[in-house]
């Protein structure tokens, strides 16, 4: 259906969906070397077998191309102490490792130091989907660092369980 016919504004969108909670990752990948990354709360276990997730990150992105060009991920999960990092890697450009503590994965995906969990995912599948793009990841890899409340999102603010 073009968008024209549908009778359904932006704003009236956002308030609806921002009336269901998400948790908040950070999607990384190393381009050229350099690690890059963006916040993402459109994020989700697709399939236990194969393991599958997902992530959608939106065709205005400017990580995604470079992680998408990289053909791997990490998901770092966010806790709720590191609201400073989820805001960093919100914004568009600049260096959003320069004042972030990271390693490597053994996949080779930058892994954000004090997240609850890494998962290190291989790009299986990209679908356009209107402004955004619908990833499939294959894990590869995975480990829980530590068991903490979550960084979660409702009603356009962070907040906890």
């Amino acid at each position: 259906m073009p968008k024209s016919e549908i009778p359904i504004g932006t704003a009236e969108f956002r308030n609806v969906m921002g009336h269901f909670g998400t948790g908040v990752v950070v999607i990384a990948a190393l381009a050229h070397n350099l690690p890059v990354g963006m916040t993402c709360q459109s994020f989700m276990s697709v399939s236990l077998d194969p393991p599958l997730v997902c992530f959608c990150p939106s065709h205005a992105s400017k990580s995604w191309p470079l992680i998408r060009e990289a053909n791997q991920f990490s998901v770092n999960v966010l806790a709720l102490d590191q609201q400073s990092i989820c805001e960093d890697f919100a914004k568009s450009g600049g260096d959003k490792f320069l004042n972030v503590e990271w390693t490597r994965s053994m996949c080779d995906n930058p892994l954000i130091s004090g997240s609850i969990a890494h998962i290190d995912c291989d790009i299986v599948e990209v679908h356009a989907a209107g402004d955004h793009d619908i990833v499939i990841g294959l894990v590869r890899d995975l480990q829980l660092i530590r068991p903490s409340a979550p960084l979660l999102f409702y009603q356009g603010q962070f907040t906890s369980l």
